[in-house]
């Protein structure tokens, strides 16, 4: 957040002064974030699955050029959000490429602009497509949620939910990032019990350079259980 506040732009005026930033992680993972840093700054994941293409998370430029590139790739049979931070442009996004929306009912009051592709899912987790799962961990928003992905040995996209911190070798968990408020222990606990029941050898988070290759389901326990441990200390 800049001393002067927010302010309110335009669609064009987005697509006039940056463009969209593309990594290939892995023959089926991309990366894409706006460049020069627009907004919070996340970057969202398009996973190439045999039974389509997942939009994970969202990020505001929706141009020319990510248009084609996403069409190039097979478009987008789904999009996925791990909480209300990033639902931005979600709606063109679903537009310009005929997905449906997944969102968890308990963030609901935060949906702006109804739109018609949105759906919510209900409870702690949804097989959203085969071999993908939203699983609700909670945390600064009820509704929180990162994705599973089953390939090989597992993959977590964990937005800021789980925040992986510099060095990509620990976890923070926070209420308010911009405020520095940390989540009480119980709930941190509610999370690792949660994640603990899957397997995932890899994390990716939701700014670039946050990504753990391998050994993550054991740095996320681990994490989990030193914040709550200091939380406890007098």
């Amino acid at each position: 957040m800049p001393p002067t506040g927010q302010r309110w732009t335009t669609r064009e005026a987005i697509a006039a002064r940056h463009l969209n930033s593309w990594r290939q992680h892995a023959p089926d993972l991309f990366s894409i974030v706006t460049t020069p840093r627009f907004a919070i700054g996340q970057r969202a994941f398009l996973i190439m699955t045999p039974a389509g293409n997942i939009l994970w998370d969202c990020i505001a430029n929706l141009d020319a050029a990510t248009r084609t590139l996403v069409e190039a790739l097979g478009g987008i049979r789904a999009i996925a959000l791990s909480h209300p931070h990033y639902y931005t442009t979600m709606q063109d996004w679903s537009d310009a490429f005929g997905a449906p929306i997944f969102l968890h009912a308990d963030d609901r009051r935060w949906l702006m602009r109804n739109h018609g592709a949105v759906r919510f899912w209900e409870g702690d987790s949804f097989d959203m497509m085969p071999a993908i799962r939203l699983i609700r961990l909670g945390g600064h928003f009820p509704g929180g949620a990162v994705l599973h992905w089953e390939k090989d040995n597992g993959s977590l996209f964990v937005g800021d939910i789980l925040q992986i911190a510099p060095g990509a070798d620990r976890l923070s968990f926070m209420w308010s990032y911009p405020n520095m408020l940390p989540l009480p222990a119980s709930v941190v606990a509610a999370m690792a019990r949660q994640i603990d029941r899957y397997g995932f050898d890899r994390m990716f988070g939701a700014f670039e350079g946050q990504d753990i290759w391998s050994g993550a389901k054991s740095i996320a326990l681990t994490s989990a259980k030193k914040y709550i441990s200091h939380l406890a200390e007098d």
